[in-house]
């Protein structure tokens, strides 16, 4: 087996069954399901600043002060700040900070590799389940919820219940089963780098080996002007290979590998775990926030607070 390539769906011990929602495609029930875990946690987080309306550089009439400055012909009198009029001698008006909905962005890898899976279901399955849950987070803040995947016109941004439900069922399709051609991540995020907005929030849905091609310029474009959350999805095998003789399965050949034997575990390591690790390091110096979540952990995991020594870069 070439140790730079995932096993392919093919491979023994993949979940049993082929109905949508069994694990190895994901089912509109199941994203709709996972609203009411992000519903329970949604209000701790408004208090923690991450979610909410984000703030605008613009001045107008919103709900917070932001600075007066001296009347001008055509300002509202209700406006006025008599304090600072008083203080000066020169009439001041009150300007308040505009609010405005942010965009969230989900960008979906979805590489071949992520259509694999040896415990309750792919990651291709579980990529779905997280972008869900992103979703609903976006959703829950007041969010306009776009996405895009390479290779397809991105999901304009749309608010309320209708345009968390077009990206729903966008990430059903496309992670129904793996692509004919994949024209690459870094080909999304260069859509999603002309799409956002300073102050966007971008989530990033991704197999390790995918997320380590993409020029590191790119990622760090990306964090400078928006909250950017990166999702590795991962294997339990991936990360724990049993110490035994292990036969795999791929599209054309089986192929059988010693991991009892020390050097083929080191080159097992360098194919599936180090990548997520390197990459991990590296983009949390360059601002982003990522999170390593296996496909049979629960979906809302890779928003929680990371606990100390937990699984975060």
């Amino acid at each position: 087996m070439n140790p730079g390539k995932a096993p392919t769906a093919a491979t023994a011990g993949a979940p049993v069954g082929a109905d949508a929602g069994d694990g190895l495609r994901p089912s509109l029930a199941e994203l709709l399901a996972l609203r009411a875990g992000v519903a329970r946690s949604a209000p701790r987080r408004a208090r923690d600043g991450v979610h909410g309306q984000a703030p605008s550089p613009l001045r107008g009439r919103g709900m917070e002060y932001a600075e007066s400055r001296e009347y001008v012909p055509g300002d509202d009198v209700r406006r006025m700040d008599w304090r600072l009029t008083a203080r000066t001698g020169r009439a001041h008006t009150k300007l308040f900070q505009a609010e405005r909905e942010r965009m969230s962005l989900l960008v979906a890898d979805v590489s071949p590799a992520l259509f694999f899976g040896t415990r309750v279901r792919f990651k291709s399955v579980q990529a779905a389940r997280a972008g869900a849950v992103a979703v609903w987070s976006a959703l829950a803040a007041g969010d306009r919820i776009g996405a895009l995947r390479a290779g397809e016109p991105a999901l304009a941004p749309a608010t309320g219940l209708r345009g968390a439900m077009r990206v729903l069922d966008a990430l059903v399709r496309w992670y129904a089963q793996p692509p004919a051609r994949e024209p690459g991540l870094d080909l999304a995020l260069e859509q999603a780098q002309r799409l956002l907005r300073p102050g966007a929030r971008l989530v990033v849905l991704a197999d390790p080996a995918a997320a380590a091609a993409v020029p590191r310029q790119r990622w760090s474009a990306l964090a400078r002007h928006h909250q950017a959350s990166l999702v590795l999805l991962q294997d339990r095998l991936e990360l724990e290979p049993p110490p035994r003789r292990l036969a795999l399965r791929g599209s054309s050949r089986r192929v059988e590998l010693d991991l009892g034997d020390r050097q083929v575990r080191a080159r097992w390591h360098q194919a599936f775990v180090a990548p997520a690790q390197v990459l991990a390091q590296e983009l949390a110096g360059l601002r982003w926030d990522v999170r390593l979540l296996c496909a049979d952990e629960d979906a809302e995991a890779w928003l929680r607070p990371a606990p100390a020594g937990g699984r975060q870069a």
